[in-house]
């Protein structure tokens, strides 16, 4: 890119760091102990119909976050079915997976990046709770994955 383009999409600030682990009450554990973050809250998530490297998955995630300022800390454990964070395990261990950017348009910001070959590896909606994400296949350039996330005030019923 010249210094006279323009990127093609522009990103605000990271709001959340992901960082995938074996087991997360273990790290919590570990976190709170010897840096003296906390409290986290954890939870156990189902994704039925996620999008995983163009199929459809199924998984269980426990997940735990800690929001020390501005940047949440997110620590990410798969518990069932094929997916990134088991992936990232597999081939890297533990570590920092990705960075969280929040967005208002997110289908037409993935229709931009498509242009540049950049495409989702694993995304997922929540459509009673507004939320929709997708994991870019950023991490080819500085090893790191970026997800955007897109929330929504949901219909009322």
């Amino acid at each position: 890119m010249s210094q006279k383009e323009e990127p093609r999409v522009k990103l605000p600030p990271p709001v959340q760091v992901g960082i995938v682990v074996e087991d997360v009450n273990k790290a919590v554990e570990y976190y709170t102990s010897t840096f003296g973050w906390g409290p986290f809250s954890v939870h156990d998530i189902e994704m039925k119909g996620a999008t995983y490297r163009g199929k459809k998955c199924d998984c269980k995630l426990r997940i735990a976050f800690y929001r020390p300022g501005p940047v949440e800390i997110e620590l990410i454990q798969p518990l069932e079915g094929d997916t990134l964070y088991g992936e990232f395990l597999r081939e890297r261990g533990e570590g920092m997976q990705h960075l969280r950017f929040d967005v208002d348009d997110l289908q037409g910001i993935l229709a931009e990046l498509a242009e540049d070959g950049i495409r989702p590896v694993f995304s997922h909606s929540f459509p009673e709770a507004g939320i929709s994400f997708a994991y870019l296949d950023t991490d080819r350039v500085g090893g790191v994955m970026f997800e955007l996330m897109e929330s929504k005030t949901p219909p009322k019923k």
